[in-house]
């Protein structure tokens, strides 16, 4: 029984995580600056050793993070990267936070997206 409960619950826990907008960086095939951001929350030392082109660098680790991104369109859809996937995940969470929309974290951050140039 304790086992029959135990897969429900986790089954349970993965639904919640799929609702979850993200998608694989390798996926991702540009934006349309119209309707779209793309942010970019590493450090400037990091944005400045490369970037996906378009991206805004907006460090999750800065103070003011939050007033930081108070001049993008909540309504538009947002894509967030960082390295590896930890601080965009951080940041998606804040954004939703914010009152942003569509927030798409992007799964595997920079270096994996450098893998697939």
């Amino acid at each position: 029984m304790r086992i029959l409960l135990f897969c429900v619950l986790l089954m349970s826990a993965q639904f919640v995580i799929g609702q979850i907008a993200s998608k694989p960086i390798m996926e991702f095939a540009g934006y349309q600056q119209s309707s779209e951001v793309l942010i970019d929350v590493r450090t400037p030392v990091e944005f400045e050793e490369g970037a996906i082109e378009g991206a805004i660098n907006i460090d999750w680790f800065f103070p003011d993070f939050n007033q930081q991104v108070q001049s993008i369109d909540k309504n538009k859809t947002i894509y967030v990267y960082c390295k590896k996937g930890g601080r965009s995940l951080k940041a998606q969470a804040r954004l939703e936070e914010l009152g942003f929309k569509n927030v798409i974290n992007l799964e595997g951050g920079y270096d994996a997206y450098l893998q697939e140039e």
